[in-house]
């Protein structure tokens, strides 16, 4: 692409022509013209408008464009469909089968001729009743823009870009605002203020401070040719302005933005301040969505300023909110970050608020309230929290489809941001998987989408999952590099990337047999924990932490560290690491010379690893998950499944609990009463009863049918286009 000149580097930044410029490799051509020969003329008269249609095209457009009926369109699209040049994806849509398919066929038209089928499709479009307000509108921008009609163009292509700004797919409102501020150099019209303001405020949230500069200041300039004192105003003074103009509402927004700033270069505490400012504003207004809005805000960063307990407030309070307004876009997007309340990979060096279980239904509505509102920007980002939650589970069939299908739609709609997390999410259920060189690609292309979108937070988040699985795979000279270019001796541990990357250098440390520094890092970590969670710790640190300790020859205490993480992830559904920490206390307790505890927390591992094992479908993954896992365990003749269940749930009428063996079990004269208490009570407690706690009791049939879930999911949630999952493993 580089030499063909596709892509190319200006002033600091990778851009790419646009799709009518690409070069169409000649084989592609040539094999276009092949196929495109062996139809008939009316088929060839279809999908030459269905090229310029775009990748995927309604059945209904065409039949308006062709004046055919039902029947004859139907015999022309089975032809296309036989040809292989297209297929159907459902009733009413079809698409190309390969983007290329379609350039080649669109790269054959001449630039007059595709000028003229353009406006012919937009006045079509134009001319449809819309099923929902402003439907159409990229489409009707994008055909508008390639037919050259500029007058249409600037109006289609500025609310396009409006849209795109509220559904947060910034890099395309920036596409459509490009259009309409050419459309109006193309009428010899003066831009107006809100249209370079506009885009100045997409640049400034992808990180592009330059270009956000520039339009500001072309906003201002704008502004005050036309003694607009309302327009006057960019990011730099965009508060001071807001405040002279004594207009409440705006100078809260102005907040709210400012507020976002500050987050997105991971300056949390900053960011909280003005969020909460415009908080009380709105308050005061009896702005409910205002309100609603803010309290998003506050959530987020929360969350990613290291806080999951106020966050999740924070989101509570917002959810409720939006529910009462029915406002669905706002309600699927905290649904689905809710899901980070949890200890996930993605979360667990904070501190938890809930269980995976609780955790679920919030993500499952998500995609579902997402689907509903065909907001395809919004069931990405949904689909890779709920692939997010699923993967922390030990869920893998599920999460990857999830994680694969948020990509496939990031993808076609060119949404980086959301592209990049996908990647980071599925290389952490590849990661669970111990399929370190997939979860090493992933992590390898979130960081390079990063880095091009220029996200703090996604920069070092990408680097810390990066660098942890360059651990794994023994390359520590690279876990070093990547852990040098974002940490400094005097970074903080507060954020939840920054946290991500000092766990990482953790594990570093003791890959290299470094326990003594491992602990220091550990105890600052420990130290700078949220406010509102004394005593309390994390499911990664509490296991980092019981590991730099076994090193250092102190098991006492590493006892103490594991038996708490494993507490946190056997109530928490964290089946992944749980299994981890059984190993790790079975090895303990057998330096110890307490073999029969040892050989219970092994037992315990073994049979965690086949149940996760049990519901992976692909046997490639399946294989290599059971030989890695099984390898970390003494060797010993594998329990064939009856004994590995009558080892984990017991016989002749007594049911053993599935937790590793609470220290000082066969020890009685060393109990305290707590620990005596749960040594008379734990073994007579079922799986499902343990997991659920003091809160509730559910029907134990309910839980065989559910399998691993403590809670049954939604089926219909998990029927993804394009996954071609089995039925789920009982």
């Amino acid at each position: 692409l580089f030499a063909a000149g596709d892509i190319f580097y200006v002033q600091g930044y990778w851009n790419r022509k646009s799709g009518s410029e690409v070069s169409i490799p000649q084989s592609v051509q040539d094999a276009v013209q092949r196929r495109t020969a062996r139809v008939s003329e009316a088929a060839r008269y279809v999908l030459t408008l269905a090229a310029v249609a775009g990748r995927h095209f309604d059945f209904a457009l065409l039949q308006q464009l062709t004046q055919y009926d039902e029947h004859q369109l139907l015999l022309v699209m089975k032809e296309l469909v036989s040809a292989q040049l297209v297929v159907e994806e459902s009733a009413d849509q079809f698409a190309f089968r390969h983007a290329l398919t379609r350039q080649a066929i669109y790269s054959q038209l001449l630039t007059r001729e595709r000028r003229m089928l353009h406006r012919t499709i937009a006045e079509t479009m134009e001319q449809q009743p819309p099923v929902t307000p402003d439907l159409h509108l990229e489409d009707l921008a994008y055909h508008f823009y390639q037919a050259r009609d500029w007058q249409k163009a600037v109006d289609y292509a500025q609310r396009a870009g409006e849209k795109a700004l509220g559904l947060y797919a910034h890099r395309a409102a920036i596409d459509y605002f490009t259009w309409a501020l050419e459309a109006a150099d193309q009428l010899s019209l003066s831009p107006t203020p809100a249209l370079y303001r506009t885009r100045g405020q997409a640049y400034e949230t992808l990180g592009e401070f330059d270009q956000a500069q520039h339009d500001y200041t072309q906003a201002l300039d704008a502004a005050r040719k036309m003694n607009n004192r309302a327009a006057e105003w960019q990011s730099a003074i965009d508060l001071i302005l807001a405040q002279a103009l004594d207009d409440p509402v705006r100078h809260a927004r102005s907040l709210n933005r400012i507020g976002n700033w500050h987050l997105n270069v991971e300056q949390a505490n900053e960011a909280l301040r003005y969020h909460r400012e415009a908080l009380a504003i709105f308050q005061q207004l009896h702005d409910s969505l205002g309100i609603a809005e803010t309290l998003d805000l506050l959530g987020m960063t929360s969350y990613l300023g290291g806080d999951l307990i106020g966050g999740t407030a924070y989101y509570q309070q917002a959810i409720a909110l939006f529910d009462e307004l029915g406002n669905r876009e706002g309600l699927t997007s905290s649904l689905a970050t809710l899901t980070m309340r949890a200890s996930t990979y993605h979360s667990d060096a904070l501190i938890a608020v809930t269980s995976l279980a609780e955790v679920l239904p919030d993500a499952e509505r998500a995609v579902k309230v997402a689907r509903e509102i065909g907001q395809r920007s919004a069931e990405s980002y949904a689909l890779f929290q709920l692939g997010l939650c699923l993967g922390s589970q030990g869920e893998y069939t599920y999460a990857l489809a999830a994680c694969q299908q948020s990509l496939h739609i990031a993808e076609e709609i060119e949404h980086r941001q959301w592209q990049t997390e996908a990647h980071a999410m599925l290389g952490g259920v590849y990661d669970g998987l111990l399929a370190n060189r997939q979860a090493s690609d992933n992590f390898e292309q979130a960081l390079v989408l990063a880095e091009e979108t220029h996200s703090l937070f996604w920069t070092r988040m990408a680097t810390g999952y990066l660098a942890s699985v360059s651990i794994l795979l023994h390359d520590y000279a690279r876990a070093e590099a990547l852990l040098h270019t974002a940490l400094s001796h005097d970074t903080a541990t507060q954020t939840l990337a920054q946290r991500m990357l000092w766990c990482a250098s953790v594990e570093l440390a003791l890959a290299q047999g470094h326990p003594t520094r491992a602990l220091e890092i550990i105890d600052q970590l420990v130290a700078s924990a949220a406010q509102g969670a004394e005593g309390q710790s994390s499911l990664r640190v509490l296991k980092l932490r019981g590991e730099a300790l076994v090193m250092l020859q102190r098991p006492v205490e590493a006892e103490i560290a594991f038996e708490a993480a494993r507490e946190i992830a056997t109530t928490q559904g964290v089946r992944p690491v749980q299994w981890r920490i059984c190993i790790a206390l079975g090895n303990l307790y057998q330096a110890q010379g307490r073999n029969t505890e040892a050989e219970q927390a092994f037992a315990t591992a073994r049979t965690l690893i086949e149940e996760l094992a049990a519901t992976i479908t692909d046997e490639s993954l399946r294989d290599n998950f059971l030989q890695r896992a099984t390898a970390m365990l003494p060797h010993s003749r594998p329990l064939s499944p009856k004994q590995a269940a009558k080892q984990a749930y017991g016989s002749s009428g007594e049911i053993q609990s599935r937790d590793c063996r609470r220290p000082g079990a066969e020890r009685t004269d060393h109990r305290n009463p707590r620990e005596q208490y749960h040594a008379q009570v734990e073994p007579h407690l079922t799986q499902a009863d343990r997991k659920l706690g003091d809160r509730k009791r559910i029907d134990r049939e309910h839980v065989k049918t559910c399998s691993s879930f403590s809670t049954c999911p939604s089926p219909e949630i998990y029927v993804l286009p394009s996954c071609n999952l089995r039925t789920r493993p009982r």
